[in-house]
Formats: structure tokens, sequence, C-alpha cells
């Protein structure tokens, strides 16, 4: 017999698949019995599901023993078709357009995917989320995020909102005496002692406390934002009450952050060649330690530690997170990593799209969050004994070739119906951050909304506002200057978005 047949045999002979998960459910709402599902009181025969989603690594072996234990607890028969990622857009398209589609397909949030689910090409599923006991206890952010004028059209492969962190040298910060700053006065004297004080010792001017990179100003993971946020700004825009949109950079918070970097830099504690420098190199300053703190998410602390080890054994990483005079405030991420919708072309009838929606809401069981975030117990972890698993001998290795193509692709999140994994102290810090944060995440209002304007003229808008402020930054604009291209970004389209995005709104508010 094959080893995978062994493996087989071995999950299909235990009364559930992966049996160390029995008792690792960390939801209250995850300890049914599968067969509580609506969609197995309907029809008990197995349900035939293709699906389209992205490669990752290797194509992995039709009938491998993750996906046949899949099959087995969900009660299906799978058909999956792996597209290379460089070429998935694409594939996408032409399935919509040749109106060939599986009954299940992995999808980004983008404009012709939005304009597809408003054509009525995929099933609203928003109506059937309250059927399904794990989907349904997800915070409703995560679908909000994904809502196309006011509907729900599919589900989130989930990925946690408020990863936003930084990761800082504790040993530098412990020889000079410091602690995390939280207010942007404190931002400025830490990042000074950490530039000109030598806290590694080496009689040398050549740390930096902080840097910038040339696109620190733009999309989720923008160091402005984040750092705005914190100190009280609106994450990318602001609503009131009467639904009146205004952009972050016209915030009092996200104003006082331009005006630290630009005292940062005009006194030198800011790298000079901020414009041009690419984020790989801010990657490589901290490795080689020549830097003190970096825009992060919480996770990339056990990284950041295992490479800077390499050159010097006795640097301390650790991470903090954004806080300011409100707490913790982090600048929510959309929540995921795509959504899977389900095609009415391929899908015909309401009890299938329930069918469908009970097998991802199985997959977020304790026994399969276990298996598609630890894998199979005895090859790839194992529970220890206060009740956290690890990845035994070659597990994380085996995991990343046989499992993870499954994980990055289905409906599982970390934290949830399933045990905590063992790791060494500043990974289950950030593990932990990472989880936790969505108590603290400040949502961007206008994730969801559409502006003609924008779709039109957005890049063109961004990039006059993006370029304004570095121009701030630099002294190459003066405080008048700055606030000009502001006035010219509103005549230039900004207030119709501004007022598109307001109209959209109070529509999809009616009472």
């Amino acid at each position: 017999m094959s080893r995978i047949a062994l493996i087989c045999a071995t999950i299909f002979t235990t009364a559930s698949i992966v049996s160390a998960c029995s008792s690792g459910n960390t939801s209250s709402q995850g300890s049914q019995s599968p067969s509580a599902s609506p969609a197995q009181a309907v029809d008990n025969t197995p349900l035939e599901l293709s699906l389209a989603i992205k490669q990752v690594g290797d194509i992995p072996a039709k009938g491998n023993a993750i996906e046949q234990a899949m099959e087995k607890y969900t009660n299906t028969k799978l058909d999956i078709q792996w597209i290379p990622s460089a070429a998935f857009a694409d594939k996408i398209n032409v399935m919509i357009a040749s109106n060939e589609m599986p009954k299940l397909m992995d999808v980004e949030y983008t404009p012709n995917i939005l304009n597809a689910a408003q054509s009525g090409i995929f099933w609203e599923i928003g109506p059937y989320l309250k059927e399904f006991k794990n989907l349904s206890a997800q915070n409703e952010l995560f679908f909000n995020n994904i809502k196309v004028e006011g509907k729900i059209y599919g589900v989130p492969l989930f990925r946690n909102m408020g990863r936003a962190a930084i990761v800082y040298r504790k040993d530098w910060f412990d020889a000079l005496n410091l602690k995390t700053p939280k207010t942007l006065d404190e931002y400025y004297e830490v990042i000074k002692a950490l530039t000109l004080n030598d806290p590694d010792k080496n009689g040398k001017n050549d740390t930096y406390g902080m840097v910038l990179f040339k696109k620190y100003n733009e999309g989720v993971a923008a160091v402005t934002t984040r750092l705005a946020v914190s100190q009280g700004a609106p994450n990318k825009w602001a609503v009131d009450k009467d639904g009146n949109f205004t952009p972050e950079f016209m915030s009092k918070e996200y104003h006082d952050v331009l005006k630290l970097f630009k005292r940062l830099y005009d006194e030198k504690l800011l790298n000079q060649d901020f414009a041009v420098l690419d984020n790989t190199e801010v990657e490589k300053m901290m490795d080689s330690g020549r830097l003190g703190m970096r825009n992060a998410v919480a996770t990339n602390g056990k990284s950041q530690q295992d490479r800077l080890s390499k050159a010097n054994s006795n640097a301390v990483v650790d991470v903090f997170s954004l806080e300011g005079p409100q707490g913790i405030r982090i600048a929510s991420e959309n929540g995921n990593n795509g959504f899977l919708v389900i095609p009415k072309s391929s899908v015909k009838t309401e009890a299938e799209v329930k069918r469908i929606l009970g097998f991802l809401d199985k997959l977020m069981d304790p026994e399969m969050s276990t298996l598609l975030l630890r894998g199979i117990e005895g090859k790839h972890f194992a529970k220890t004994n206060d009740n956290r698993t690890e990845f035994v001998t070659d597990g994380f290795n085996l995991f990343q070739r046989e499992v993870k193509p499954y994980r990055d692709n289905l409906t599982v999140l970390e934290g949830y119906n399933v045990l905590p994994l063992k790791d060494v102290a500043i990974g289950e810090k950030g593990t932990k951050m990472e989880s936790e944060g969505i108590k603290y995440i400040v949502p961007n209002p206008a994730l969801t909304l559409t502006s003609a304007t924008y779709n039109e003229k957005g890049k063109e808008l961004d990039q006059q506002i993006w370029d304004a402020q570095t121009k701030f930054i630099m002294g190459k604009l003066d405080e008048a200057g700055y606030q000009a291209e502001i006035e010219k970004w509103k005549k230039s389209g900004g207030e119709k978005v501004m007022a598109e995005y307001k109209e959209m709104y109070l529509k999809q508010n009616k009472k």
C-alpha cells in the first residue's frame, strides 16, 4: 500500500478525520455535528463540485490525503482546476465572457467582477448566510468588505484585518532607555535617538530610527495612513452622520504625520532618498542592522528576528501595536484574499447553492479547520501537553507543499476553531496580535462604494496628491503650496468623487 493510501486509511478509520482537533474548538458555535448543516438535510448524495482557484506552489496530486479527507467530511466529490497566479485574472475573465464557469470560483474585487455581479452572473448569497453556523459567526465586516451595491455575492477567503504593527529593535530601545512611542512627538524623539545616539554601539553614524520608501503613502499598508489612524485620523475616508465624505489627507491628524516626516527630513533624521527607495530595501536595512523600526504586520516580527539573528545573534526584535491618544487604532485591511462566487450558469437551483455554502461552512468546523491550518496529526503536527499544536520533524515543510495550496484558497481563519500553534515567543505574540486586532480596526467607509469619476480619473487624482505630499516633505512645496494642491485635487474631480460616494452611501443606507 502506498504512503498516501496508508495515511488515508488511517484518517478514514478514526471516529473523526483529525482526532486531535475534536477538543480544539475555540468557538462555542463550532462544536455542532456536521449533520446539522441545512445542506445535508436536503440531499445526502455526494455533491459534485468543480472549483477554479489559484495555484500555490506545485499542483497537489489528485486524490491526495488532504483532498480525500475534505471530500469524506463534506460529502463532496471535488474537481479542482488550479490556475497559475500570473494568468489567473485573464483566465477568470475568459470564463466569464464565454459563460463557461465552474460551480465555485475565486475572484478578486475588480471592476470586471463587480460588473459581472451587477449583471446577475453570480448568485447573491447574503440572505442564506444566517443558515450556516460558521459563516454567520464571522465578523460582518468580512462580508461588508466584498459587498457590491450593498449585496453579498461571495464568501471571503478570510484574512485577519487588524494586522498592522511596528516591528522594532528592542535591544536598541533598551540600550537607549526608550519606550515605544504613542504620540507623534514621541515618534520624533525615538527616531532621533535611534539615528544619532549609536544604538548598536559601533561608533559609527550608520543607523536610522525609521525610513520611508517611494510608495510610503499608497495602498492599504501606507505608512502615512497607519500612523495617522493611530492618532485619530480616518482610514482613507471619513463619513459624517449626513453621509458627507472627506479624504484622509484633509484631516488634521494625517497632516500632522506629514509635518512629522517633513521635520525629520529637514533635520536629516529621515533617509533623503525615500522618494526613489524600493520597499524591499527597507527590509534589507533592518536585516543588516541599520534600522530601528519599520512598518509591518505583527507576524513579521518572527521572520525579522530569524533573518537578523543570522547577522547578529544578540539582536532582539519585538512588535508593538499602533497606539495613540484614543488607544490602539489599526487601519483595517480588506479582510480577504479574494472571495468565492457561485455562477448561475453552473448552479441552477437554490438547493445546490445551499449545498455549496454548506461545503464552505463545514470547512470551518474544528476537524476541517485543523486539517487546513495544521495538516494531519502525526504527519504534519502533534498536539502538545498544554493543548496547543506544533509541527513535527519535517511537518512544516510538508505542510507548505501538501496543505498550504488548499489553506490559501478555502474558508479558514487562523484562530477560529483550531488549537493555537506552539511557536517561539515573538511568533505567538504576532499571531495573537493579528487575531485580536479586529477589536481595534478602523474601517474604510468607502471601500465598497463606486464612483464613476474615480473609476475614470482615480489613478490620476491619487498620484497628484501622493506627489504633492512627497514635495511637501522634501520642502519643494510650502504649506500654502500644498493646500493649493488639495484645492486642485478637488477641482480636478475630487469633489465629484466625494459627492458620488455620498450618493452611493445614502442609497445603500436607506432605512
